[in-house]
């Protein structure tokens, strides 16, 4: 494997990577960085969590002229926690050079503030296709000093329905910009939309590891319309504290995650048609471990960073091989033991067997009769998540939530969880056993010095 020395980087981004604990690079680094470097364009096929942000962050800080105040780059996200990670990433790759301004441009939130920020210019900008069309929409937004352009994971935006906004930005910016396309799946609209946009793209391509030694894999045949019935007696048999639980359609998600919730299991579904604030409430819950089984989409579980999942469970087969090691691969992470199980139909079978064929090994198949006889037992998630209406642009800071919880409501500081601020409000988990009790003074009481509304989220 090549080192990052090896790339003929600039000395301060050298000692930068070399700071952020760069050692080696990954699979995609190494093989798309040069050509990102070289100015070519690169079409690369890559999933979440290879290093892929680093392998076109690297050349788009490289290639930029700090003095030079307009928008150099441009990167399209499909969500918006996707673009916050990745221009979290960019600020850090960021620091090998004096003064470079990246700004995120998402929906869900307002836009007044982001017209303010872009007023006073920005270097690269990493934004959803909808909220950048708004901005060009408005004249707030110039793209004509592009000389980078990202579509990251653009099967998911394709899936989401941004191809034709993506047209529409890509047609206002530069001709002879440089277009880096990064996609999980390489399904025929990306093809297309890369003979489009694209020049001679270098095809990079850095391959799905198969197998985790970490990952238990099981697979059950059950009845047509049973799905709902053999998930709750898995999640019965198992009481795993975090699951993700896939669907293949939106309708499914919300049946299931209802048919969960009413046998009084902690359930929440997420898919494309949520709104941004319910996004946001759902994974933080998720997150936090006030809820303990997910319902999703494959589409909008692209791209999450959950550290501890020990169970995966799909619903019914994928529809490929390579969705099926993406859902798989969830569970078994950071050396933590992890167990994937798929329900299929008979009539869903020759999934099974085209998933055999392309591993090269046979499925392990479980006692279904068995699993069905497991008494129904929901799991009690452990924490409850309270939603305060003030956030960022309050000034609020995680430090002031936790001192209100400790200090006037006397809540111990171990029984206070996750605490996630966003701008214009704060979720804190709390120990299930107290959190009726901190809801109580919170609400009676001051965060700031001000009286702020609470409830439950």
């Amino acid at each position: 494997m090549p080192s990052f020395k090896e790339f003929g980087l600039s000395p301060a981004m050298a000692a930068n990577l070399e700071q952020l604990g760069f050692e080696q690079p990954t699979e995609i680094q190494a093989k798309a960085l040069p050509y990102c470097l070289a100015k070519r364009d690169v079409i690369a096929k890559a999933q979440t969590g290879s290093g892929k942000t680093a392998a076109f962050g690297i050349g788009l800080i490289e290639h930029l002229k700090p003095r030079l105040f307009a928008v150099q780059g441009l990167v399209l996200c499909p969500t918006r926690e996707l673009a916050d990670q990745v221009a979290k990433a960019l600020r850090e790759l960021a620091r090998a050079k004096d003064n470079v301004k990246i700004l995120t441009l998402c929906g869900g939130v307002a836009i007044g503030p982001q017209i303010g920020s872009l007023s006073h210019g920005a270097h690269i900008v990493v934004g959803t296709p909808g909220r950048i069309q708004d901005h060009l929409r408005k004249g707030t937004l110039k793209l004509d000093r592009v000389n980078t352009v990202v579509l990251d994971e653009a099967d998911r935006m394709l899936d989401m329905g941004f191809e034709e906004a993506m047209e529409d930005i890509l047609g206002q910016t530069p001709g002879a910009r440089q277009t880096l396309m990064f996609s999980a799946t390489w399904p025929e609209a990306i093809r297309t939309l890369s003979k489009r946009y694209q020049r001679e793209p270098e095809d990079v391509r850095a391959e799905v590891t198969q197998s985790n030694p970490d990952i238990q894999e099981l697979f059950y045949e059950i009845p047509p319309g049973s799905a709902g019935d053999a998930v709750m007696a898995l999640l019965s048999e198992r009481q795993p504290a975090s699951c993700i639980v896939f669907c293949t359609t939106k309708q499914q998600c919300d049946e299931l995650a209802d048919a969960l919730r009413q046998s009084g299991f902690s359930a929440l579904a997420l898919h494309g048609d949520l709104e941004q604030r319910e996004r946001d409430s759902v994974l933080v819950r998720f997150g936090n471990q006030s809820c303990s089984v997910l319902v999703a989409t494959d589409v909008a579980a692209r791209g999450l960073d959950i550290k501890s999942l020990p169970l995966v469970i799909n619903a019914e087969p994928a529809r490929d091989s390579e969705v099926h090691t993406h859902r798989v691969g969830r569970t078994g992470r950071a050396g933590e033991q992890g167990l994937a199980v798929t329900f299929c139909t008979p009539a869903k079978g020759h999934k099974i067997n085209r998933l055999e064929a392309d591993r090269g090994q046979s499925a392990e198949w479980g006692d279904t009769e068995a699993l069905m006889a497991v008494p129904r037992q929901p799991v009690e998630p452990a924490m409850k998540t309270l939603c305060i209406a003030g956030g960022r642009k309050e000034k609020i800071r995680p430090g002031d939530v936790l001192g209100a919880l400790t200090g006037d409501a006397g809540i111990p500081g171990k029984a206070v969880g996750k605490i996630d601020l966003f701008d214009f409000q704060c979720f804190v988990a709390i120990e299930k056993g107290v959190a009726a009790k901190a809801l109580k003074r919170l609400e009676a009481g001051r965060i700031k010095g001000r009286k702020i509304r609470v409830r439950y989220a």
